[in-house]
């Protein structure tokens, strides 16, 4: 199976990642049509920043955000990805274009949630999740991190078809960086098999991540800035494709694609 390239496109002012460099919507609407031109699949556009720390936006304001980007790129016939935890903003991004819902919450967030997309029958994304932003990383303990994201996102997948979603709608994808510490990250990484056991796809989002920040930096110094990750970044996309994941969801697209056609050469030439 060929590993898909979600790219991000932002349109946040406070964003980890860019800075809000793609906060108007003519810059986001540009941005995703670079990320087209280099090789990205699906391009998720999202309208609120789940930085460690970030305080809520408004619903108004994140569909104002969000809508005339979709749109514009879903008339450029991009598949789009919309990132969010909100029912509303969901049913809205779908019926300007969007064709996915991913939503880092995995309908916890929103109670309307798995009764919209079980309405939209588009495919969605149900991350690991312990809560919002601005308290997540206060609940970065577990027993067996593996052990434990698998048990929370089967509960999450018995809920949502309970609640109308149907299995063949739904993605799974572990929350790197959500409620996890380095080493939470590192081991999830190394255990991607046991998450695709689960029977569903996967999505792999590690891209710029403070744990990959943080690699040969000496202890207590500054971690690297997120745009020099992307380099450790395109690594884990290997790590990802070899185990199999549906897409990675990546900032720097052309930097991940390289590194899937070094993957299928490889694995063509066996």
């Amino acid at each position: 199976m060929h590993t898909l390239v979600m790219g991000v496109v932002n349109v946040t002012p406070d964003s980890f990642s860019d800075e809000g460099m793609w906060f108007t919507p003519e810059a986001a609407v540009a941005h995703g049509r670079e990320l087209l031109e280099q090789g990205a699949d699906i391009l998720d556009v999202g309208g609120e920043s789940t930085r460690p720390g970030a305080i809520r936006t408004t619903e108004d304001e994140e569909l104002r955000r969000v809508i005339p980007v979709i749109r514009e790129l879903a008339r450029s016939g991009a598949r789009i990805s919309v990132d969010t935890m909100r029912a509303a903003v969901a049913a809205q991004a779908v019926e300007a274009g969007a064709s996915i819902v991913n939503d880092v919450s995995g309908g916890l967030a929103d109670p309307d949630m798995a009764r919209v997309v079980a309405a939209m029958q588009v495919p969605f994304v149900v991350m690991h999740w312990r809560g919002h932003s601005a308290t997540m990383q206060s609940r970065a303990s577990y027993d067996d991190v593996v052990s434990d994201v698998c048990r929370s996102l089967t509960e999450r997948v018995t809920d949502l078809c309970g609640q109308g979603v149907d299995r063949d709608q739904l993605i799974l994808d572990p929350g790197f960086g959500f409620a996890k510490l380095a080493e939470h990250n590192w081991s999830l990484l190394a255990h991607l098999d046991a998450v695709q056991s689960l029977g569903f796809p996967v999505l792999v989002g590690t891209s710029r991540k403070i744990f990959l920040g943080r690699l040969g930096v000496p202890e207590g110094a500054e971690s690297r800035p997120p745009a020099q990750r992307d380099a450790a970044t395109a690594a884990t996309t290997v790590i990802a494709a070899l185990a199999g994941a549906w897409a990675v969801r990546v900032h720097d697209v052309a930097s991940s694609v390289d590194a899937l056609r070094v993957v299928a050469s490889t694995e063509a030439a066996r």
